[in-house]
């Protein structure tokens, strides 16, 4: 697949499994309650492939329950409150991106945060990621998380920037969505938390990238006719 498409007036990224990697705060998270529940740890990949699928799916995961248990959403509370107390512990930004935010910074290019990670965790992890995007739309500032398309759209607003001139990178078939939603360039994260029985090469994306160093050869081949679509 090819496609010629245009140089970014903003950068927009989806936070847990795009950007940072978070899954190993969630592995101690997940580990140590089961631990006090009396339950054999995880494998990390098995926690991993749930990372962004949120708390509630975190918590089923964790007490062997389902969403519509009746005590599902008290387990998602107990992992939150873990979670608190060990977020950014082992958490990192997915190696390559430093170099991928300089050459925003070089190209004057914003870039920002879209997740469905709550405020109060998501301003918790920034500071200890190093990370200081210029927007920030979590679930708290819109009425509809992803995939819709409010977030982005917000993002693109605050940052008086065309929504369809900005591309916005997830790891989730719903940051693709999203992303279409808006009519943004959708990029999909081929090194994010892909759930073992999905395809991310089904979803409707525009590009797809295998490391987030394949984003700096989009930027440079932005515009140019006949760039891969697939880097």
């Amino acid at each position: 697949m090819t496609a010629v498409f245009r140089a970014p007036q903003a950068i927009l990224f989806d936070l847990d499994g795009t950007l940072a990697d978070t899954a190993p705060d969630f592995f101690g998270v997940v580990n140590s309650l089961r631990e006090e529940d009396g339950r054999s740890p995880l494998p990390h990949e098995r926690i991993r492939e749930q990372v962004s699928n949120g708390g509630l799916a975190l918590g089923c995961l964790t007490f062997e329950v389902t969403p519509d248990h009746p005590d599902a959403q008290t387990f998602r509370q107990r992992l939150l409150d873990r979670y608190s107390e060990l977020i950014g512990t082992a958490s990192l930004v997915f190696p390559g991106f430093d170099t991928v935010l300089d050459l925003c910074a070089t190209r004057a290019i914003p870039w920002g945060i879209v997740t469905n990670k709550p405020r109060l965790y998501t301003e918790m992890l920034m500071p200890r990621l190093g990370l200081a995007p210029d927007v920030l739309i979590c679930p708290d500032d819109v009425s509809r998380s992803k995939p819709s398309p409010e977030g982005l759209l917000l993002a693109a607003e605050k940052l008086a920037v065309d929504a369809a001139e900005c591309w916005y990178v997830g790891d989730h078939l719903r940051d693709v969505e999203a992303a279409n939603n808006a009519g943004m360039t959708a990029i999909a994260a081929l090194f994010g938390y892909i759930e073992s029985h999905d395809d991310p090469h089904n979803w409707p994306a525009d590009l797809w990238i295998r490391t987030p160093a394949d984003l700096i050869t989009l930027l440079n081949l932005s515009g140019a006719p006949d760039a891969a679509a697939d880097a």
